[in-house]
Parts: structure tokens; sequence; C-alpha cells
């Protein structure tokens, strides 16, 4: 039934588009897919860019536990468009291996690999003629959060602002594994993540590492001296909307906020058909990026 909805909503989005431009309108952004070469292997991508000369600040869209670049419901692939449109943002959102259009696989996934392709894909980015390479952001959605958090903390030289969505920076404390999952991978090398909506992925035991290990906010907190806004749905029962307050609050730069939305759950209410939570997101997203990145 997701995976209806989620098709349902992709062919709603590309109909309104294809309407659009039939009524001779220009759209006011474009859209490539490309690949970024890396040592390990290639990286898919979506760059969407404003319209015009530029020089345009970019982000970096970093996805969540096994999705896509476009993101649960498109999520990403409709906020694209708008943060170029309405804010004059470029962006570039990236699969991560083993999701979307990527051939790597997944055990490849780490936090360092993470932190590894976001870097990456703000410097091809930078290196864009319509592109601004001293403004670029980064955002991410649940684990994306946890990337893009620590994508800061590592490469705080490269990343002036982040945006979290529903941000997770505690896998093992928000469920995403368990102590059993974490022993299954001490065994095997791996344990075995289950999904609804898509294949199973095989999780290595470097991430449990990372995940068990790694104290995120504290990694942010020393690390990054940037603004951050944490935006949180309060009907979320994914990842704790209280996880928003304390990454704000492991911020010392007085431009960090949180922006919650009533009635909105982790997966900004995308798959009821009602984007009303999503573009409240959105705007947030983007009226934060065009000021901290200006």
């Amino acid at each position: 039934m997701r995976k209806l909805l989620t098709l349902v909503l992709a062919l709603v989005f590309c109909l309104a588009l294809t309407v659009c431009l039939a009524e001779g309108e220009t759209a006011a952004y474009t859209e490539e897919v490309i690949s970024i070469p890396t040592e390990a292997y290639e990286i898919p991508a979506t760059v969407c860019l404003p319209a015009g000369e530029g020089p345009f600040p970019a982000v970096v869209m970093l996805h969540g536990t096994g999705s896509t670049r476009d993101e649960a419901g498109n999520g990403y692939a409709y906020a694209a468009p708008v943060l170029a449109e309405k804010y004059g943002i470029a962006t570039i959102r990236i699969d991560f291996p083993g999701n979307g259009e990527s051939k790597a696989d997944y055990m490849l996934y780490t936090f360092k690999s993470a932190v590894a392709d976001a870097k990456a894909a703000a410097e091809y980015m930078a290196k864009l003629d319509v592109i601004d390479g001293e403004k670029i952001g980064v955002m991410g959605w649940s684990q994306g959060g946890t990337d893009a958090l620590l994508a800061c903390a590592w490469e705080p030289a490269t990343f002036k602002s982040l945006v979290t969505w529903a941000g997770a920076p505690d896998m093992m404390l928000d469920g995403f594994f368990s102590e059993a999952d974490y022993e299954e991978a001490k065994k095997n090398g791996f344990f075995v993540m289950e999904f609804d909506w898509r294949d199973n992925l095989n999780v290595s035991l470097e991430w449990c590492d990372d995940v068990a290990n790694t104290d995120v906010l504290a990694e942010f907190s020393k690390g990054y001296t940037g603004p951050v806004l944490a935006i949180a749905g309060l009907n979320d029962d994914t990842v704790d909307p209280e996880w928003s307050n304390k990454i704000v609050a492991a911020s010392a730069n007085e431009a960090s906020k949180t922006f919650f939305i009533e009635g909105m759950d982790h997966t900004f209410n995308v798959f009821t058909g009602d984007l009303t939570a999503l573009y409240s997101a959105i705007d947030a997203t983007g009226e934060f990026f065009a000021e901290t990145l200006k």
C-alpha cells in the first residue's frame, strides 16, 4: 500500500509539472541526474539549480535509513524545486550505498562514508560556475540528520549551515537496531535490517560500532560553530521530537532554533496525501538557509 501511495504521489507531482509547462510557463529551475565518482563507488545524485546566472548558495540533501535521494513520498523531490524557485537555493540530493540507484553494497555505509559522500557532493557543487562555494549547507532527514550533524562536526569548513528533519542523533535509543542486532553483527559481520517497503539490508558491524560508540551531539557540539534548524513533528513516534531540542541545545550559535509542527509524523504526513506539513517544513528550511547562507 505504501509503495502504491508513493507511486501515486510521484505521478501527481510529474503531472502537475507537465500541465504547468504545457500552459506556457517556464520552470524557474533545472534538474539534472549526475554521478559523482569516488575511490570506492559512484554516487548517484540529482542537482536542482535555480534559473539565472547565480552565484547561488547550495545545500546537500541526505536521506534516511532505507530511503532514497528523493526521500519518503518524494519529500525531497518536492522540496528541491521550491528551494530553487522560491528561495534561490541550489540543491544536490544523493543516494547512499545500497539505496536508490546506487550500485554499491550497503555494507559500505558507515558514519565515515556518509560524511565523505556529503563532502563529495558539496565539492561537486562548489565547482559549478553558478554556485558560491563558500555558501554550502547540508540537511538530513532521520538518520540523514545524524549524518548531517556529523558532516558539520567533521567537515566544518565545508558546511556553513544545517537543517535536520526529524534528526536522530542516537540510532540505538530510537530503536533502529537492538542489542540482539549488535550481537548478530559481532558474530556474522552484519545483521539484517528488515523493511516492509523495500528489500532488506545487510548492516555492517562497522555501522553498529559507529552507533554504539559515537556521541553524535558531543561531536557536533565541539566541532561545529554554525547555525542549525531542527525541524520535527509533534506526532513523530519513530524519533522523539525532543531530540530537536537537544540538537539545538548542543549548538552555541545564537541563530540555532527548533521548528515543531503540530500533527506531523516522522514522514511529514506525506503518505496521507496531505502535503501541508511537508510544505511548512520546506518553507521553514528555505527561509533558514536563505538567511544563514546569504
